[in-house]
């Protein structure tokens, strides 16, 4: 997911791509996915050094068109982007375009404030359930998305747990403020405690499968060690030759 943090403001135009006001799709259930911007300076900054600003850009900007089209050839989905610093800017609008995707800005102070605004806008446009996904795990696969949905026919709450303590997925089937409040953001608390807050609130839980997600140097050698010579890495080829070009440029691994 991505870092905690205030916000940069971003203006509202009158825009006939704005769609935060469409009902949804019958009988669909909604993803959100959770994205910066590729920015230099704003995104991946935990990688630089030893990337520059430009590569991370890069990187990011693939992780999130990977998002994207991972989740293209899902059925019974409506896509939204939550978009920071806000749905006007030309690289959520290309997207917007030609993945039909729905936008909507990011609002609040903190990632907790970002993440219950996002769902509580997309719930109350009818959905029956909402997943928020972040843009770090760039296999994530179709299974995960319908194991989740699955999930949340019997339970009020799911998480896909990272290995860092956070989470690269949550999934709600109504609006619930109060799971995101006092949270740790950008700790390897905020799963423990984001489970403990729902036991609070007397909700019921799933947990899917853990991954690891890209946010450190650390976290993408570890990425391609444990997915070469697996079968495991299904990349997109952008996002494969991004991190090839990462690898060889600063020898982040061995090759």
């Amino acid at each position: 997911m991505p870092r905690s943090g205030k916000p940069s403001q971003s203006r509202r135009r009158g825009d006939n791509r704005q769609t935060d006001a469409l009902p949804a799709s019958a009988g669909a259930d909604a993803i959100i996915i959770f994205a910066k911007a590729p920015i230099r300076g704003e995104v991946k900054t935990r990688m630089c050094p030893p990337l520059t600003p430009d590569e991370a850009a890069s990187l990011h900007g693939s992780l999130v068109m990977d998002a994207v089209e991972n989740t293209r050839s899902l059925r019974g989905f409506d896509r939204s982007l939550a978009c920071l610093p806000g749905r006007d800017h030309p690289f959520f609008q290309t997207l917007a375009t030609r993945h039909r995707l729905h936008l909507y800005d990011q609002a609040g102070e903190d990632i907790g404030q970002r993440m219950n605004h996002a769902l509580t806008t997309v719930l109350n446009r009818g959905y029956s359930s909402a997943l928020l996904v972040g843009t770090d795990i760039p296999d994530l696969s179709t299974q995960t998305y319908t194991h989740a949905q699955k999930a949340l026919q019997s339970n009020d709450v799911v998480f896909g747990p990272t290995k860092d303590g956070g989470y690269y997925l949550i999934g709600i089937k109504n609006p619930t403020p109060e799971l995101f409040a006092a949270i740790p953001w950008s700790t390897d608390r905020v799963l423990t405690q984001s489970l403990a807050q729902a036991e609070r609130l007397g909700l019921t839980v799933a947990l899917l499968d853990p991954k690891r997600d890209i946010d450190t140097v650390d976290d993408l050698q570890a990425f391609v060690r444990e997915t070469t010579g697996t079968g495991k890495r299904k990349l997109s080829i952008r996002t494969a030759n991004v991190f090839q070009t990462l690898i060889q440029r600063h020898r982040i691994v061995d090759c």
